[in-house]
Parts: C-alpha cells; structure tokens; sequence
C-alpha cells in the first residue's frame, strides 16, 4: 500500500472522507476505488459510494481475493446505510468465509456484525441474538467492539430489557470515545436517545401520558390488563392474545378499554369498528357476532358483558385496564414510523420490514409524498423515501414484526 493510500485509509478510519479523498480523488487503481466509494458513503452519496465499490472489487486481481471480498463488505455496509435490506446476503456470507480462511479476522467480524443490524431492522431477533453469541468482542480493536456493544443494546431493547440496553450503551460509548470516530459517537448518542424518549402513550380512564422504554418494560410486567395497540394484543403479565390480524375485535377491545371501567354504546362500537356513520340492524347483528368472538380470545384475561346501553370489558384479575398507544397515531404511522430515523429507504426495505408487498407499500409512499410528508430521490432501483425526524414518532422499538398492515391503513 503506498503512503497517499495509506493516508487515505487512515483519515477514513478517523471518519474524516474530505481529508481521504484530497489524496486519492484523481487515481482509479482498485484500492484508491475502494477508498473512494468508502469516502462517498461517509459522505451520503451512496449511489455513488455503491458503483466506485463494485469497480474496486472489478478491479481487484484474481490473486486479491481478501481485498475483493472486502468491497463485498463495504457495498454490504452502503446497502445497511441506504436501507438496502433486500441486498444479496450471500455474498456477505462468502466474504466473511474469504476474510475468516486468510486470517482478517477483524473484518470477518465486521461483516456478522452487519448481517445482525440487519436482522433488527427485519425483526429477527432470535437470529441476531445466536449470531451474536457466537462472537467474543475481547480481542477486537475500539471501534468494533462499540458495534458489538450497539447490537447488544438494540436487541435488548427490542426485547424490552432496558438496563441490559443501557449498560450496553455506556460500554459502547466509552469504546466510541476511544476508537475517536465521530460517526460512531453519533450511532451511540442516537441510540441514546431512543432509549430516553417517549417510546409510548398510556391511555387510562380518560387521561393519557407518555411513557419511557423502560415504563413501557415495567407496565407490561405488571399485573395490569393491557389492550397494547402497538403490538395489537390484549395481555396480562406473560399472558398475550394477539389480535394482529383481527383488526374488527382490536377496535373492539381498545374501544372497551378506553372506557373502562364504563361501558361503551352499540353505536360507537360499530362506528369504531365497522367505520360507519350509519348503523343499521345488520350492523347490530355482526356486532353481536364479533362480540362473541373477542369473548372467546380474551378467555381468563376478561370478560365482555352486555348493559343496557352497549358493553363493558371486565378484567377477571388486574385491578386496572389499560391500552398502550403509539406516541402519534395517524394514517400510515408505521411506515413514517420507519420513515422518522433520518435515513434513506427503499420501497423494498420498507416491504420486507412491514411484511407487506412492494406494490402496496409505494402506494403508501406515493399517498405520502402527495400530502408533503415524505420525498423521494433517484429512480428506479435507486430510488430512496426519506423524511426528517417527525415529533412524536421517536421509536420503532415497539411496533410489530411483521406489521399488521391490513389494520394500519396501508391497504386503504
């Protein structure tokens, strides 16, 4: 490696791409390539980032295959960053087997590294949590042991073990500081900031308020019924009824929970859950109909008895009920939701993490972007959805994998 490569390599590794590149701007060998797509995804021009990797893999010799296999790590890593979630994986599997056989170990230990973020981002935690196990962080330098840490903290707070997320966090802040990469620091201080932001609203009796990670961690170890409308379950302790795909018997259940301990007219409920303005006796009948049904899920968790003017929902053990809401509710929440990280995704990312179709997902973008709530850049598979930071959507920690999305409004 000459010296203005070398330099090159070394500003970029302290996160400084306009230091690297007034070294190796002019020069197309294979390593100023690689060095130069790596500069341009620090930068935020991954389009570009994408194409200057895949002519340094080009570029590399036959006889370069760590090398070649490190491009296949870096266009992972462009990939992750652009929220490319449908990039092939096997090739990160082949280069991590390329880098482990000849001994980079450090950058084997990378490529697994990303593989996990993106198994949290799909939701995948199982996966990410046996691949994690597998690796021991002890011998590695700074910076990928705050990965390590960052992956520890993102699958236990996905899990809702926030002193695991937060010690973690801390390990990761102070391995941060010492590798002196400032884009590291900010990935920290970020994940930070999920962690003490309200992550959910507490609905209870009329009153609502907002509520921590670690609050939400507490309320659904309680003994309190829960009807959770961003998980679409009704639970108490480990008990859990999902209605993800019930969204006729979640209205209901969220609507009884709501006006706990009262009951709730007929006529609301059909509104509620049929989204008519104008009951008629069919209305009535399937309300009955659908009652039953939810009578029959809830089992030991409560009971739905009828009154004179509606129903009301009647715990058979918790003291109180009451429903876990999103911190902002409106059409296509999920997909902003997503959306109010900051970075870039693609429609195919956004399908894959939904659980949805493509198809159905760009007729939400497009809904979206004609309200002025989201813009696109690129075309075709280049394309990207981005759209800054929106209040009230500071997390997606607790929204489902796959999400229901017949009930959340990006069917309609």
């Amino acid at each position: 490696m000459d010296s203005p490569v070398a330099a090159a390599a070394h500003a970029l590794a302290a996160g400084d791409p306009l230091g690297a590149l007034k070294r190796i701007a002019l020069r197309d060998d294979a390593p100023a390539l690689a060095l130069r797509g790596i500069a341009m995804a620090q930068l935020g021009d991954f389009v570009r980032a994408k194409a200057l990797v895949r002519s340094a893999a080009r570029a590399f010799g036959p006889a370069e295959a760590v090398s070649r296999a490190r491009c296949v790590v870096a266009e992972a890593e462009i990939a992750l960053a652009s929220r490319d979630l449908a990039w092939p994986t096997k090739a990160l599997d082949a280069a991590r087997a390329t880098l482990e056989a000849h001994g980079d170990r450090a950058n084997a230990a990378y490529a697994r590294y990303l593989e996990m973020r993106r198994l949290l981002l799909i939701g995948r935690l199982d996966e990410a949590e046996h691949a994690l196990a597998e690796l021991d962080p002890t011998p590695f330098p700074p910076g990928l042991r705050a990965a390590h840490e960052l992956v520890v903290a993102g699958i236990a707070m996905r899990r809702l073990h926030t002193q695991t997320a937060r010690a973690a966090l801390k390990r990761a802040e102070q391995a941060a500081r010492r590798a002196g990469i400032p884009a590291l620091k900010a990935e920290v201080e970020n994940a930070f900031f999920v962690l003490n932001a309200p992550a959910a609203r507490l609905i209870a009796c009329g009153e609502e308020r907002p509520l921590l990670l670690a609050e939400v961690e507490a309320l659904l170890a309680s003994e309190t019924l829960i009807v959770d409308a961003c998980r679409y379950a009704v639970r108490e302790a480990d008990t859990v009824v999902s209605l993800a795909r019930r969204p006729v018997l979640f209205a209901l259940a969220r609507a009884l929970a709501e006006a706990w301990p009262s009951d709730v007219p007929r006529d609301t409920l059909i509104a509620q859950a049929f989204r008519t303005r104008h009951p008629d006796e069919s209305h009535r009948v399937r309300l009955r109909v659908e009652i039953g049904r939810l009578r029959m899920l809830l089992g030991t968790l409560a009971s739905v008895s009828a009154t004179r003017a509606g129903f009301a929902l009647a715990p058979q053990r918790a003291r109180e009920v009451v429903v876990l809401a999103r911190p902002v509710e409106e059409g296509h929440a999920a997909v902003l939701a997503l959306l109010a990280d900051g970075e870039s995704w693609s429609s195919s990312a956004l399908a894959l993490v939904l659980g949805a179709s493509q198809r159905t997902v760009q007729r939400t973008l497009d809904s979206l972007a004609a309200a002025g709530k989201v813009q696109s850049f690129g075309r075709g598979r280049a394309r990207r959805w981005m759209t800054p930071a929106l209040p009230g959507f500071t997390t997606t920690l607790l929204l489902p994998a796959p999400l229901p999305v017949d009930y959340d409004g990006i069917d309609r």
